[in-house]
């Protein structure tokens, strides 16, 4: 189990939202439950503000420039926007069991819309390139 799971949601939001989350523990797994956690509490566009801001400030604190990808958070808040939607889980482990391809196969959901290599591309990692296959 990873060691996000020790916090509650609102423990998890809080420390992330502070900066005092540790690296390690920023898994892909965490990022999608601090989504899930914004998406549920704030509704897809604000989730993708704060996502955005506080995910360039930890990568800025833990000296991780070029970390950060614009065009793979917005399709992040997208794709998990669009299984909540579908969703009949009411907490963040009961979602992982019901769309457990949003975290074993993120990369070919996100090829599903994207027919390039978003995760390499200096122009992605600084702007939102829109989905050249199929839109959000």
């Amino acid at each position: 189990m990873e060691k996000h799971w020790k916090l509650s949601d609102e423990e998890f939001e809080e420390k992330f939202s502070m900066c005092n989350f540790r690296p390690l523990c920023f898994t892909h797994e965490a990022h999608l439950r601090l989504a899930w956690i914004y998406i549920n509490k704030y509704g897809k566009d604000v989730a993708f503000e704060k996502y955005s801001i506080q995910l360039q400030e930890f990568a800025n604190k833990y000296n991780a420039d070029g970390k950060y990808n614009a065009t793979v958070t917005f399709p992040s808040i997208q794709i998990m926007n669009h299984f909540i939607e579908k969703s009949d889980s009411y907490d963040f482990q009961d979602f992982m069991k019901e769309f457990p391809q949003s975290k074993t196969n993120f990369k070919e959901v996100l090829s599903k819309h994207y027919s390039g290599d978003i995760f390499k591309s200096i122009d992605a990692k600084q702007h939102i390139i829109q989905p050249d296959l199929v839109p959000f």
